[in-house]
């Protein structure tokens, strides 16, 4: 451990000592010093539970994942919020979700908010009606191939029936019209909101389109979104490398796309926790396997791409794949070997959601800087620990509240690959639906911190003093303030896009510019001794 690293046990202490001690045995479990041996064992970490009343969390609410971050960046989708218009409002283009419709005339309703605007009215009497009147008038005016009608928590309290109102206008307008129950107070975060938004999108529009597209090497994108255009990266490399691209679930995607998604060859997950459900569902329907890939960072694109086509085992495929990956590193290594002689052995701390807070410490780590603290908003375990501990997860009272769809093999449409093929793959150690985890990938003595709290932010900040900190909108100006350059990763701020190639370059340049400017060092931190009077305290404890 380098003398500029604080000891990680005494931070965990430090943090847990403001805390009331019912709190503090609570937070322990979910503040872990990161110990890595050589079997790949970790500690094992609290995740996926209720967040402590009054802590300010990081978190999203049910409905932000369902609707924000899954079926949000779909075009050609009119995605109606039923309820109140600050709820549509605010999970309006707030992920900075790119988009590009190859024609004038394509729909594209992304640039559109939707909502039943729920008033006092319907609160007491219902707003069912309100909800069938919404849907015909919208599809009066925007003639679209498909409406989703999203509740909000008063219309889980109330009681309103969206399945069978979507039902009754599925049956009178003649286009799929489907509901989530995805009411905000319905998980412990977000997270439960990616698992109703997975089984709905299984249950009505996978596997609608039965005709078998054309092209070889036929593969999805899962859980990539399109922030900053990252998903127009990654559809020039499939390209260019011969890989036929059938849906991204959900950057820059159609419905079309996500109907025709069964007949992919391989479905590669980026973000593990918002879309492994509906990786699964399809490989267990229509036997695709699939496999954990990451386009974030240089190197993990190209091993990706080495992955997939490994896969296919198809050598002109290979020499291509080759070729381009050739050809970017030789553009990414030219500001790589620049950016890293000033960057090298600077700090960084990621605090994000879905995979991002494991994939972007590949892109700090090719420009020599290290991530000292890390963690997620709405991860469960197998996110933080590797696939192998689901077993081990106890299922409580928030997660019954999701649905669990019970699948079958498709009579007909069942078709995985052959069992000699996989096996021959397996014996080289090559792997499918699996994934490791963030834990077992960082450094010891690193230390980990699900759904950290401002107060733990605030105080991680004043003993490590990073160079700089990877977070949401919500802590950006916090950061800031304690003169700490903070990265937004949810939506980029301006910049991007960060995934492949191109994105490694960018996100060098950006990285650079940032951990290096001499502005934050005339900020006065709260910790400076500025000589501002301040409040404090501490529970008393028993």
């Amino acid at each position: 451990m380098s003398a500029k690293t604080p000891d990680p046990q005494s931070v965990k202490d430090e943090l847990l000592k403001a805390y009331p001690k019912k709190v503090a045995r609570k937070r322990s479990k979910q503040i872990v010093v990161n110990d890595v041996n050589e079997t790949k064992e970790v500690p094992e970490i609290g995740a996926n539970t209720r967040t402590v009343p009054g802590i300010i969390t990081q978190r999203g609410c049910t409905y932000a994942g369902c609707k924000g971050v899954v079926l949000g960046p779909t075009r050609d989708i009119i995605n109606i919020t039923h309820g109140p218009i600050g709820c549509g409002f605010y999970s309006w283009l707030t992920r900075r979700n790119q988009t590009s419709a190859p024609n004038e005339e394509d729909h594209n309703f992304m640039t559109y908010c939707f909502s039943t605007d729920m008033q006092d009215e319907q609160i007491i009497f219902g707003g069912e009606k309100k909800l069938a009147k919404a849907i015909e008038e919208a599809y009066e005016i925007f003639k679209p191939n498909s409406i989703a009608v999203f509740a909000t928590c008063p219309v889980g309290l109330i009681g309103d029936d969206i399945h069978q109102v979507c039902k009754q206008m599925k049956e009178k307008l003649g286009i799929n019209i489907f509901g989530f129950s995805c009411e905000g107070y319905k998980g412990v975060s977000q997270s439960a909101g990616h698992h109703i938004a997975n089984n709905q999108l299984y249950k009505h529009v996978i596997g609608n389109d039965t005709n078998v597209p054309e092209g070889k090497f036929k593969v999805t994108l899962l859980g990539e979104y399109n922030i900053g255009g990252d998903a127009f990266i990654l559809e020039d490399i499939f390209e260019r490398c011969g890989i036929k691209l059938l849906a991204t679930f959900s950057g820059n995607s159609t419905i079309p796309q996500f109907e025709r998604a069964h007949h992919a060859d391989l479905n590669c997950v980026m973000c593990h926790r918002s879309i492994n459900y509906v990786a699964d569902m399809i490989e267990k329907r229509y036997g695709t396997p699939w496999i954990k890939v990451n386009f974030i960072g240089a190197e993990s694109s190209a091993k990706s791409l080495r992955k997939i086509a490994e896969y296919f085992d198809d050598k002109e495929l290979t020499e291509q794949v080759e070729n381009v990956i050739a050809e970017e590193m030789e553009k990414v290594e030219k500001v790589r070997s620049e950016v890293y002689e000033r960057c090298k052995g600077k700090t960084a701390m990621l605090f994000v959601g879905g995979s991002r807070a494991h994939h972007y410490q590949d892109l700090f780590s090719e420009i020599g800087m290290r991530t000292v603290a890390a963690g997620y908003e709405f991860a469960h375990r197998d996110d933080y620990e590797g696939r192998k501990v689901l077993p081990d997860i106890k299922v409580d009272a928030d997660s019954r509240n999701i649905e669990e769809l019970e699948v079958e093999a498709d009579p007909e449409l069942y078709s995985p690959p052959s069992e000699e093929s996989i096996k021959a793959l397996t014996d080289k150690g090559y792997r499918f639906h699996d994934y490791d985890g963030m834990m077992p990938e960082m450094t010891n003595e690193t230390l980990i911190i699900d759904d950290i709290s401002h107060y733990e932010t605030e105080k991680l900040l004043e003993i490590y003093k990073p160079d700089i900190f990877c977070a949401g909108i919500k802590e950006k100006y916090c950061i800031q303030k304690n003169g700490i350059p903070c990265k937004q990763l949810h939506s980029y701020d301006y910049g991007g896009p960060y995934a492949g190639f191109q994105g490694a370059i960018n996100y060098y340049k950006d990285i650079d510019r940032m951990v290096n400017a001499k502005i934050w060092g005339m900020v006065d931190a709260p910790w400076a001794g500025s000589g501002k009077p301040s409040l404090s305290g501490e529970y008393v404890r028993a």
